[in-house]
Protein backbone atom coordinates (compact mmCIF):
# COMPACT_ATOMS: atom_id res chain seq x y z
CA UNK A 1 0.00 0.00 0.00
CA UNK A 2 2.71 2.62 1.09
CA UNK A 3 4.65 1.49 -2.64
CA UNK A 4 1.48 2.15 -4.59
CA UNK A 5 0.72 5.62 -2.79
CA UNK A 6 4.75 6.63 -3.23
CA UNK A 7 3.60 5.88 -7.01
CA UNK A 8 1.09 7.70 -7.04
CA UNK A 9 3.20 10.71 -5.29
CA UNK A 10 5.51 10.47 -7.96
CA UNK A 11 2.88 10.48 -10.39
CA UNK A 12 1.59 13.88 -9.09
CA UNK A 13 5.23 15.23 -9.52
CA UNK A 14 5.90 16.99 -12.55
CA UNK A 15 9.44 17.77 -11.20
CA UNK A 16 9.49 13.72 -10.97
CA UNK A 17 7.96 12.94 -14.30
CA UNK A 18 10.24 15.06 -16.45
CA UNK A 19 13.83 13.81 -15.01
CA UNK A 20 12.70 10.36 -14.66
CA UNK A 21 10.28 9.87 -17.28
CA UNK A 22 11.70 12.24 -19.90
CA UNK A 23 9.48 13.11 -23.29
CA UNK A 24 7.41 10.18 -23.58
CA UNK A 25 6.29 10.09 -20.39
CA UNK A 26 5.02 14.53 -21.12
CA UNK A 27 3.41 13.12 -24.26
CA UNK A 28 1.57 10.28 -22.08
CA UNK A 29 0.32 11.68 -19.29
CA UNK A 30 -1.18 15.08 -22.16
CA UNK A 31 -2.90 12.68 -23.94
CA UNK A 32 -4.24 10.99 -20.90
CA UNK A 33 -5.65 14.36 -19.36
CA UNK A 34 -7.27 15.26 -22.52
CA UNK A 35 -9.53 12.49 -23.74
CA UNK A 36 -9.06 9.63 -21.30
CA UNK A 37 -11.96 10.07 -18.11
CA UNK A 38 -9.33 8.69 -15.71
CA UNK A 39 -6.45 11.15 -16.30
CA UNK A 40 -8.72 13.93 -14.64
CA UNK A 41 -6.33 13.89 -11.91
CA UNK A 42 -3.03 13.85 -14.08
CA UNK A 43 -0.76 17.06 -13.86
CA UNK A 44 -1.74 19.17 -16.89
CA UNK A 45 -1.13 23.38 -16.81
CA UNK A 46 2.07 23.41 -15.06
CA UNK A 47 3.43 20.46 -16.73
CA UNK A 48 3.64 22.01 -19.86
CA UNK A 49 5.21 25.04 -18.20
CA UNK A 50 8.05 22.48 -16.48
CA UNK A 51 8.29 20.88 -19.60
CA UNK A 52 9.19 24.23 -21.64
CA UNK A 53 11.52 25.24 -18.57
CA UNK A 54 13.24 22.21 -18.68
CA UNK A 55 13.57 22.33 -21.91
CA UNK A 56 15.25 25.88 -22.10
CA UNK A 57 17.69 24.62 -19.43
CA UNK A 58 18.74 21.26 -20.60
CA UNK A 59 17.56 19.21 -18.02
CA UNK A 60 15.73 17.14 -20.51
CA UNK A 61 17.07 15.19 -23.28
CA UNK A 62 15.07 17.08 -25.90
CA UNK A 63 15.03 20.25 -27.74
CA UNK A 64 11.92 22.62 -27.45
CA UNK A 65 10.93 21.78 -31.36
CA UNK A 66 10.30 18.04 -30.13
CA UNK A 67 8.17 19.05 -26.91
CA UNK A 68 6.63 21.45 -28.40
CA UNK A 69 4.88 19.29 -31.47
CA UNK A 70 4.75 16.32 -28.90
CA UNK A 71 2.80 17.99 -26.74
CA UNK A 72 0.69 19.46 -29.90
CA UNK A 73 -0.24 16.08 -30.88
CA UNK A 74 -0.86 14.36 -27.83
CA UNK A 75 -3.40 17.05 -27.19
CA UNK A 76 -4.87 17.16 -30.49
CA UNK A 77 -4.77 13.05 -30.33
CA UNK A 78 -6.01 12.87 -26.93
CA UNK A 79 -9.45 14.83 -27.19
CA UNK A 80 -9.68 12.97 -30.45
CA UNK A 81 -10.37 9.92 -28.45
CA UNK A 82 -12.14 11.79 -25.78
CA UNK A 83 -14.42 12.82 -28.40
CA UNK A 84 -15.01 9.53 -30.21
CA UNK A 85 -15.36 7.81 -26.24
CA UNK A 86 -18.51 10.15 -25.80
CA UNK A 87 -20.00 9.39 -29.25
CA UNK A 88 -19.57 5.47 -28.69
CA UNK A 89 -20.88 5.59 -25.17
CA UNK A 90 -23.55 8.83 -25.54
CA UNK A 91 -26.16 9.47 -22.70
CA UNK A 92 -25.14 6.32 -21.04
CA UNK A 93 -22.28 8.04 -18.78
CA UNK A 94 -24.56 9.85 -17.14
CA UNK A 95 -26.10 6.60 -15.73
CA UNK A 96 -21.97 4.95 -15.13
CA UNK A 97 -21.68 4.44 -11.74
CA UNK A 98 -18.73 6.78 -9.71
CA UNK A 99 -15.26 4.49 -8.83
CA UNK A 100 -12.18 5.36 -8.20
CA UNK A 101 -11.40 6.72 -11.45
CA UNK A 102 -14.77 8.05 -12.58
CA UNK A 103 -16.58 10.71 -11.18
CA UNK A 104 -20.25 11.31 -12.88
CA UNK A 105 -20.03 15.12 -11.59
CA UNK A 106 -17.28 15.87 -13.65
CA UNK A 107 -19.17 15.08 -16.75
CA UNK A 108 -22.12 17.12 -14.86
CA UNK A 109 -19.73 19.93 -14.50
CA UNK A 110 -18.64 19.75 -18.28
CA UNK A 111 -21.78 19.76 -19.55
CA UNK A 112 -22.98 23.15 -17.63
CA UNK A 113 -19.30 24.10 -18.76
CA UNK A 114 -20.06 23.33 -22.52
CA UNK A 115 -23.98 24.89 -22.49
CA UNK A 116 -22.37 27.96 -21.35
CA UNK A 117 -20.02 28.26 -23.60
CA UNK A 118 -20.87 25.93 -26.86
CA UNK A 119 -18.02 24.64 -28.98
CA UNK A 120 -15.51 27.00 -27.42
CA UNK A 121 -15.55 25.29 -24.37
CA UNK A 122 -13.10 23.11 -25.96
CA UNK A 123 -10.56 26.06 -26.30
CA UNK A 124 -11.23 28.11 -22.92
CA UNK A 125 -11.99 24.21 -21.33
CA UNK A 126 -7.91 23.57 -21.91
CA UNK A 127 -7.09 26.29 -19.75
CA UNK A 128 -9.76 24.55 -17.05
CA UNK A 129 -8.83 21.64 -15.13
CA UNK A 130 -11.41 18.72 -15.17
CA UNK A 131 -13.17 20.21 -17.64
CA UNK A 132 -10.15 19.50 -20.01
CA UNK A 133 -10.40 15.99 -19.86
CA UNK A 134 -14.26 15.72 -19.85
CA UNK A 135 -15.33 18.56 -22.71
CA UNK A 136 -14.37 16.35 -25.57
CA UNK A 137 -16.34 13.58 -24.21
CA UNK A 138 -19.36 15.46 -23.97
CA UNK A 139 -18.62 17.15 -27.28
CA UNK A 140 -19.17 13.27 -28.57
CA UNK A 141 -22.42 12.23 -26.24
CA UNK A 142 -24.26 15.35 -27.98
CA UNK A 143 -22.87 14.47 -31.37
CA UNK A 144 -20.85 17.89 -31.76
CA UNK A 145 -20.74 18.43 -35.78
CA UNK A 146 -17.20 16.89 -36.31
CA UNK A 147 -15.60 19.81 -38.81
CA UNK A 148 -16.53 21.97 -36.17
CA UNK A 149 -15.13 19.72 -33.32
CA UNK A 150 -11.69 19.54 -35.31
CA UNK A 151 -11.24 23.74 -35.53
CA UNK A 152 -11.91 24.00 -31.36
CA UNK A 153 -9.96 20.90 -31.01
CA UNK A 154 -6.51 22.25 -32.78
CA UNK A 155 -7.20 26.19 -32.06
CA UNK A 156 -7.43 24.96 -28.10
CA UNK A 157 -4.79 22.87 -28.17
CA UNK A 158 -2.37 25.19 -29.92
CA UNK A 159 -3.30 28.17 -27.66
CA UNK A 160 -2.82 25.67 -24.82
CA UNK A 161 0.57 24.20 -25.52
CA UNK A 162 1.48 27.70 -26.88
CA UNK A 163 0.94 29.92 -23.66
CA UNK A 164 2.23 27.62 -21.69
CA UNK A 165 4.88 25.60 -22.70
CA UNK A 166 6.56 28.05 -24.64
CA UNK A 167 6.17 31.00 -21.54
CA UNK A 168 8.24 28.37 -19.58
CA UNK A 169 10.66 28.02 -22.20
CA UNK A 170 11.88 31.75 -23.19
CA UNK A 171 11.26 32.38 -18.66
CA UNK A 172 14.01 29.68 -18.90
CA UNK A 173 16.15 31.51 -21.37
CA UNK A 174 15.88 34.61 -19.83
CA UNK A 175 15.69 33.49 -16.50
CA UNK A 176 17.23 30.80 -15.43
CA UNK A 177 17.16 30.92 -12.08
CA UNK A 178 14.05 30.75 -11.92
CA UNK A 179 14.41 26.84 -11.35
CA UNK A 180 15.07 28.13 -7.79
CA UNK A 181 11.10 29.50 -7.54
CA UNK A 182 9.30 26.17 -9.65
CA UNK A 183 7.42 25.45 -6.20
CA UNK A 184 6.37 28.95 -6.31
CA UNK A 185 5.02 28.74 -10.24
CA UNK A 186 3.47 25.35 -9.88
CA UNK A 187 1.50 26.53 -6.32
CA UNK A 188 0.60 29.93 -8.35
CA UNK A 189 -0.69 28.04 -11.60
CA UNK A 190 -2.66 25.66 -9.81
CA UNK A 191 -4.10 28.31 -7.74
CA UNK A 192 -4.61 30.61 -11.22
CA UNK A 193 -5.98 26.74 -12.97
CA UNK A 194 -8.72 26.05 -10.29
CA UNK A 195 -9.90 29.32 -9.66
CA UNK A 196 -12.87 29.19 -12.06
CA UNK A 197 -13.92 26.14 -10.51
CA UNK A 198 -14.11 27.58 -7.51
CA UNK A 199 -15.86 30.78 -8.30
CA UNK A 200 -18.31 27.94 -10.13
CA UNK A 201 -18.79 25.65 -6.83
CA UNK A 202 -19.08 29.06 -4.54
CA UNK A 203 -22.74 29.97 -7.38
CA UNK A 204 -23.77 26.88 -7.42
CA UNK A 205 -23.64 26.96 -3.33
CA UNK A 206 -25.02 30.32 -3.14
CA UNK A 207 -27.68 29.51 -5.87
CA UNK A 208 -28.52 26.30 -3.45
CA UNK A 209 -28.75 27.96 -0.76
CA UNK A 210 -30.86 30.79 -1.87
CA UNK A 211 -33.11 28.10 -3.20
CA UNK A 212 -33.88 26.33 -0.05
CA UNK A 213 -34.53 29.68 1.53
CA UNK A 214 -36.94 30.90 -0.84
CA UNK A 215 -38.87 26.79 -0.72
CA UNK A 216 -39.24 27.07 3.60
Amino acid sequence: MQDLWLSFQQLMDPEYLLSHGGFYIVVLIVFAETGLFFGFFLPGDYLLFLAGLFCALGKIDVDIVTMYFGILGAGVLGNFTGYWFGYRTGPMLFKRKDSLLFKRKYVIMAEEFYHKYGGTALIIGRFVPIVRTFAPIFAGVVKLNFRKFIFYNIVGAFLWVSLLTLTGYFLGVKFPAIINYVEYIIVGLIAIAFLPIAIALLKRWLKNRKNKQTNK
